[in-house]
């Protein structure tokens, strides 16, 4: 049980001024308030398996700053930005041997809430699953798989999720965008680094769905600009080449990446009837690997019977009619997908968690309106982090906690102008850098955001040497894009993972 007789009590800034001491005359023309961090420090207990593991947060925002020139002349340090940031560290541990993980999830445009409230934390949301949702106002309860058992934990809300915002002045779409990004999450790990003296501790990144990408892009940049090595990359939900998932004309990549998927979500939802899983998604990929990337290819020049064949086979695999896939000329974009699958139910299909199902106002739509499995998650996250950081961490704001926010849209990435978002071989320089750096790559049989096939993909063409292709390993789950939604699940990724940070750590 989390101890709340804490001590929430702001952190004291040593330069402020006595308010006992007489004013100064030369202070008489008020200047602009310089932003400072607005950190709470809490200490807690939580009991597992019989013993006690004491840990101390650290709750609040933290400047950015950037130093300037003018005429190269330095202008100091600017305040930039203001990050939100939770950081749990295990009471008496000796920070040489103690592994620290940083952690933030993807959107763009998301808070870390789901990573923090959902798998890693020691804290997590009861909201039930599908099927069985929990009304509001939801629950909290004690996560005594937590990783903080293994690993301190920093998670990251990137610029205008969370509380996170860009100082007065300045402009949030600074930090909207592929660049802009990295580079200020990277300054978050670097600060938290250096004033908890922790260069000398194992370092991890977790990264969800877009912070995969992140992530990677990351492990890279935090070598070229400050010389911090990773011992590991944590990447649930992956995502490294846009082109392996966006659906635009000429690139038939995607199709292919999701059609496992769909198989697996039409066996979910009983289209291949008492057939295991197993089963359906060797069969799916098998066709994805060879025979599907070649009929697409043929276009026009395919025969009638030969086309009538690969309907047949895609009308099988993905649950949909026939004359559903000869009209979408074999290629059924993943939208189109989810709102046609059960459309002969009037039930719409959820894009994060295939498992979901929802209703809609309109079946005829080509698209659905809202994703079903957005819907049921939403809720009971806001409303479980509203709450914790304020009654638990003694943390309050009253800036609205950005738990998933299209503020940060448009997103540039203009560093990948004429070509497919690509960190892959990022990536991989990164590993060729670091040839210590292992990565594990969490997938979801469910998750229409980020298929599975097309991570193995992606990582089957990783630029690196035979020898470390070995340093990557991936988890299966018979679940969506947050696996942890399913308990059995969640219980099943908190070992991969314990075992994952456990195998880095270094010798006393």
């Amino acid at each position: 049980m989390t101890d709340n007789a804490a001590q929430a009590k702001p952190a004291q800034d040593p330069a402020a001024p006595d308010p006992a001491a007489a004013p100064d005359p030369a202070a008489a023309t008020p200047k602009a308030e310089d932003p400072k961090d607005e950190l709470v420090t809490t200490r807690h207990v939580i009991t597992i398996d019989g013993a006690e593991l004491r840990y101390t947060v650290v709750a609040g925002r933290v400047v950015l700053r950037q130093e300037g020139h003018t005429d190269e002349v330095f202008d100091g340090a600017e305040a930039k930005a203001e990050v939100f940031v939770v950081a749990y560290t295990l009471d008496d541990a000796d920070v040489r041997t103690r592994p620290v993980t940083f952690a933030f999830n993807g959107g763009p445009g998301s808070s870390s809430v789901w990573l923090h409230l959902g798998l890693l934390g020691p804290r997590r949301v009861l909201m039930g699953d599908v099927g069985q949702l929990l009304p509001p106002p939801y629950g909290l309860a004690d996560n005594t798989e937590t990783l903080l058992r293994h690993s301190d934990l920093v998670f990251i809300d990137p610029v205008s999720t969370g509380y996170s915002r860009a100082v007065k002045g300045e402009k949030s779409g600074d930090f909207h965008g592929y660049g802009g990004d990295v580079e200020s999450v990277g300054e978050v790990i670097r600060l938290w680094t250096t004033r908890y003296g922790r260069w000398m501790s194992p370092k991890y990144l977790c990264g969800e769905s877009y912070g995969t990408l992140r992530a990677a892009g990351l492990a890279r940049y935090l070598q070229q600009r400050c010389a911090l090595y990773l011992n590991g990359l944590i990447l649930i939900s992956a995502v490294l080449d846009g082109g392996t998932l966006e659906f635009s004309d000429g690139n038939d990549d995607p199709y292919v990446m999701y059609l496992p998927t769909y198989a697996a979500i039409a066996h979910y939802h009983g289209r291949h009837g008492d057939r295991p899983l197993r089963e359906v998604l060797d069969e799916a990929e098998a066709y994805a690997e060879r025979d599907y990337p070649w009929v697409l290819g043929r276009g026009a020049r395919l025969t009638a019977d030969e086309r009538a064949a690969a309907v047949t086979r895609l009308a099988a695999l993905t649950g949909l009619s026939a004359d559903y896939v000869d009209r979408v000329n074999l290629r059924p974009e993943h939208v189109r997908f989810l709102t046609e699958l059960l459309r002969d139910e009037r039930r719409t299909v959820g894009r994060i968690d295939g498992r979901f199902a929802g209703w809609d106002a309109d079946y005829g739509r080509e698209h659905w309106t809202t994703d079903p499995s957005i819907d049921a998650i939403m809720g009971p996250y806001t409303a479980a982090l509203n709450h914790y950081v304020r009654a638990e961490l003694g943390y309050s704001s009253d800036l609205s906690y950005e738990t998933l926010t299209d503020r940060v849209q448009p997103w540039s990435f203009k560093e990948f102008e004429g070509q497919h978002v690509n960190v892959a071989d990022k990536l991989a320089e990164a590993m060729r850098v670091n040839p210590h750096m292992r990565v594990y790559v969490a997938c979801g049989y469910h998750d229409a955001a980020t298929p599975y096939f097309a991570a193995e993909h992606t990582v089957a063409h990783l630029a690196i040497p035979a020898e470390l292709a070995r340093n990557v390993e991936f988890g299966y789950f018979e679940a969506g894009h947050m696996m942890y939604l399913h308990e059995p699940s969640r219980l099943t990724q908190s070992e991969q993972l314990a075992a994952f940070v456990r195998g880095g750590e270094q010798p006393r």
